[in-house]
Order: C-alpha cells, then sequence, then structure tokens
C-alpha cells in the first residue's frame, strides 16, 4: 500500500488508528482529513504523548490531540521552498495541499534532502543494557542460563535488544553482567556481527539498578540510553530522544499505562455517611518501564563503584529544578520477569508470525506495527 495513503486518516478515527497511521506510513506524521480528502490537522507521535499525559485515552477521537493549523505547503511551491519550510519549521514532515486544501502528498524531509532516515537515535551518546540479574523467578529456566538469553520468537531477549538498539543508529553498546555473564559474552561477543561495538562492564559486586552506570569510564557526549534487560519492547527510541531534548530534563524515564479495575461498587462517604456509589470503577497509573534517557550531568551523579538504585536517582534528580520528564509508552511493552509474562510475548510473537506470514519477508518495523496495534485492540 502506498505510504502517503497510510498516512492519510478521516477525522472521524480514535487514537489508536492515529498512531497505526504513523507507524505504517512510516514518515512521522499522520494527515487528518475530511470525507473529501481536504486538510483538518496533522498529529505526530508527540501528540499522541501529550494527549495521552493529558489523559486523552485511545478510543477517543484523533480530535483531542490533532493540530488544527498545522504547516503545510502548497503544491505550487519550489522543493527549494518547501524544504527551507520544514527546516525552518524544525519538521520531519508536512502535508502537500492543492490550492483547494486538498491533501496530494505527504512530503518528508529526508526524501527531498537525501538526509539519514527518521528513526536514527545517534543523538544517543551510547546504550546501558542492565543484564546482571539472576532471574529467581524464572526458575529452573535460569538455573543454568542468565536471564537475558532466555528465548522469545526464537532469539534470546538481549540479542533482540541489542539488534534494535543497533537499527536505531546507536553505535556503542555498553552491557553491565554479573551472573553467567560469560554466557552472554559468548554470545553477543563484541558487536561486529550487529554492526555496534560492545563493551562489558562486570560487576564484581551487585550495584542495584543504577550502580553499573558509574563503571563508563568514556566521557558521554549525549544523552545515555539505559533499559533494563528483561525488557521487551517496539518503542521507538528517537521518539524517546526527541521527547527528552525538547523537555531538557535530567532523566527521562518511559512509563506504561496500567489500568486496575475494581470488581466492587466503591462507597465513597463523608464521616458516618454515603455519599455517592461509584460502580466497579478503574484506576490508572503510569508505571516505570525501565528505559531511559539520562543526562550526562544526571550520571556523572551515580556514586561511584557501589549499590545504587534508579529510584535513588529518580528521586535525585526530581528534587532538581530540571527534574524527571515522564515520556508515556504507547508501544507494545512487556517485562520478562516471570514465566506468564514470558508465556504471553512468545504467544504475541507467534501471532504475530502468523499474521504476516514468514516473517524474512518483513522488516522489523511491520512486527513492530503488528505488536503495536494488538496491544492497543
Amino acid at each position: 500500500m502506498d505510504s502517503v495513503k497510510q498516512c492519510l486518516i478521516n477525522n472521524t478515527v480514535d487514537v489508536k488508528e492515529t498512531i497505526r497511521a504513523i507507524e505504517a506510513g512510516r514518515k512521522g506524521i499522520a494527515v487528518v482529513v475530511d470525507s473529501n480528502g481536504y486538510l483538518q490537522g496533522v498529529a505526530t507521535d508527540g501528540d499522541v504523548r501529550r494527549g495521552l499525559l493529558a489523559g486523552v485515552k485511545l478510543k477517543d477521537p484523533v480530535t483531542a490531540i490533532m493540530n488544527r493549523k498545522p504547516t503545510k505547503a502548497v503544491s505550487s511551491m519550489s522543493q527549494s521552498t518547501i524544504i527551507e519550510l520544514l527546516q525552518q519549521s524544525g519538521l520531519e514532515a508536512l502535508p502537500l495541499v492543492d490550492a483547494d486544501n486538498y491533501v496530494v502528498e505527504v512530503v518528508l524531509l529526508t526524501d527531498i534532502t537525501q538526509e539519514s532516515s527518521p528513526g536514527q537515535a545517534s543523538g544517543f551518546s551510547s546504550a546501558l543494557i542492565m543484564a546482571g540479574g539472576e532471574g529467581r523467578r524464572l526458575l529452573p529456566l535460569t538455573e543454568n542460563m542468565p536471564k537475558p538469553l532466555v528465548e522469545v520468537g526464537g532469539m534470546p531477549l538481549i540479542e533482540r535488544q541489542v539488534r534494535k538498539v543497533a537499527d536505531a543508529g546507536v553505535s556503542r553498546i555498553y552491557i553491565a553482567v554479573n551472573y553467567l555473564a560469560e554466557m552472554i559474552e559468548s554470545h553477543l561477543g563484541n558487536g561486529n556481527q550487529y554492526g555496534v561495538e560492545i563493551q562489558y562492564l562486570r560487576e564484581e559486586q551487585k550495584l542495584g539498578t543504577a550502580g553499573a552506570v558509574s563503571l563508563i569510564k568514556d566521557p558521554l557526549d549525549g544523552p545515555l540510553l539505559l533499559m533494563n534487560g528483561d525488557v521487551f519492547t517496539s518503542i521507538n527510541f528517537q521518539y524517546l530522544l526527541d521527547f527528552h531534548l525538547m523537555h531538557e530534563p535530567l532523566m527521562t524515564v518511559a512509563a506504561i499505562d496500567y489500568h486496575v479495575e475494581i470488581p466492587y461498587g466503591v462507597i465513597k462517604t463523608e464521616g458516618a455517611f454515603a455519599k455517592r456509589l461509584e460502580e466497579k470503577p478503574s484506576q490508572q497509573f503510569l508505571c516505570n518501564a525501565g528505559i531511559y534517557a539520562i543526562s550526562p550531568e544526571a550520571v556523572s551523579r551515580v556514586p561511584q563503584n557501589q549499590p545504587y538504585n534508579m529510584t535513588d536517582l529518580i528521586e535525585q534528580s526530581m528534587a532538581e529544578e530540571a527534574g524527571v520528564a515522564v515520556f508515556p509508552v504507547h508501544e507494545y511493552w512487556s517485562d520478562i520477569g516471570t514465566h506468564a509474562e514470558l508465556d504471553k510475548a512468545r504467544t504475541e510473537l507467534k501471532i504475530v508470525k502468523e499474521t504476516l506470514g514468514d516473517l524474512e519477508e518483513y522488516d522489523e518495523n511491520d512486527v513492530n506495527i503488528e505488536l503495536n496495534h494488538r496491544r492497543a485492540a
């Protein structure tokens, strides 16, 4: 299907379908049109995440998040003028309309300048994967094998992570290892086969969930991408980086939306008297997803070679003026920490394989879109 058509959505669709259009069109934008094809607005990944932080639901209409007065180009403009418009606006893509405001094209800056394609998170100085845990909840699988080497969809989880980070354009990956470290090092090697440089941070003692950051000796010339070694996700690292750079916090925490359904009628009281009854309400929380963008300044605050947890760094950073930004994750995410979650992730990938057919014929973006669509369903 033509990628331009995949970018176009009707102004009656919901946020879930908007996300799918942004991903499927591969231009980082969904262009909202009316039933006749006339421009009504645009929605980007940033619009989606700002909406989610504001309480918008995936089932809400795109009109709740879209920009109703977007920057646009007119078909009569020269290519150089369109390039200048994109660059001055700081945009990667915009709709191209005719004199009547009918959308005729979605213009992507990299298509007309031949620059590197979007989706490359090369602005990260490096990445760190925390892979030193014992994985006790996955026993007996982890009795003689570290948790990051547990297979998901025919590939060890940590190899999936390395490939995903490499595909995002991050060229240096640190891996913090402890339990059965030699098995991880033997499997991944120096990273040449993935097109990256892998360096191992060997914890002589257990350093908690953030202490291994202090073992990085190379200077960082940009944010550090850090993720837990048991996270299976289709998150777009470029969007995380863009969000972090836009808000300029000490660190950005990726967060998943978690719902708790209460199966009873909840009584709200004042003193001894009931004032109202809420029938089977649900509560919504943003929970730490174990993926972070960390500024060099925050990295420098991790104490050297001693136990230190990510919660300590988050709390310390929240006390500072720059603070901690929260990046809501609408993509597929799973913590492969229990047998139930492992089985669920394996099942999801199996279904995706059946949906797409032979995965060899599809790139990773197709897999991610299907995983995200299943999560949002």
